[in-house]
């Protein structure tokens, strides 16, 4: 038996019929279609639940150049969360808030030097779509007079092991025209002996 969603509206003598059973049937298809364009045309009202479509019908407005195929839908709703959300009045305070929000909380430091007009900002991003959305955000939101100077942070540690080698030279050419270019190199190289 089909869903009662259009049999219950119609009166009982009509449920016994196998031709209202099944348009009922259709029916109910169709208004299951209905209501799932209209819950999807609801959640593309907010940027956190919209579909792909339009997610793109965004970026569009925004002048985004998306590539879906390094980006996550993810990163892409916080682009554009983060292009609505550059409104002034701007403060350091703001743009590390945005930054955590883009990169990762603890991922940036935002810091001033007021006397020679700098503003640092350090951060550690491994993702290009990422940086670029980081570089929008500081050019959007520094002061005409501060200069942008960007820190790249590394995780991890760097490991240093010290080799010391000699090599022995031997240089071919002479100046007296017994040596023609390009016939014989200008030196060569012995092997390398390791000191240490």
């Amino acid at each position: 038996m089909s869903d009662d969603r259009i049999l219950i509206h119609l009166p009982a003598f009509f449920g016994g019929i196998e031709d209202f059973i099944r348009l009922a049937e259709t029916e109910t298809i169709e208004l299951d279609l209905a209501q799932g364009a209209i819950d999807q045309l609801f959640n593309d009202q907010f940027v956190e639940t919209s579909g792909l479509q339009a997610i793109k019908r965004r970026e569009q407005m925004l002048g985004i150049q998306a590539d879906p195929a390094r980006e996550t839908m993810e990163f892409r709703r916080r682009r554009i969360l983060n292009r609505y959300q550059t409104k002034p009045p701007f403060t350091v305070r703001y743009l590390q808030r945005q930054l955590d929000t883009l990169v990762g909380k603890g991922m940036t430091i935002v810091s001033v030097d007021y006397a020679n007009r700098v503003l640092t900002v350090t951060a550690t991003v491994d993702n290009a779509s990422v940086f670029k959305e980081v570089l929008y955000t500081i050019e959007t939101t520094k002061p005409a007079n501060l200069v942008y100077q960007q820190n790249t942070a590394l995780e991890g540690a760097v490991a240093l092991e010290e080799h010391i080698s000699t090599r022995e030279m031997t240089w071919i050419y002479k100046l007296d025209g017994s040596w023609k270019l390009g016939e014989e190199p200008f030196l060569t190289y012995g092997p390398e002996v390791p000191i240490k």
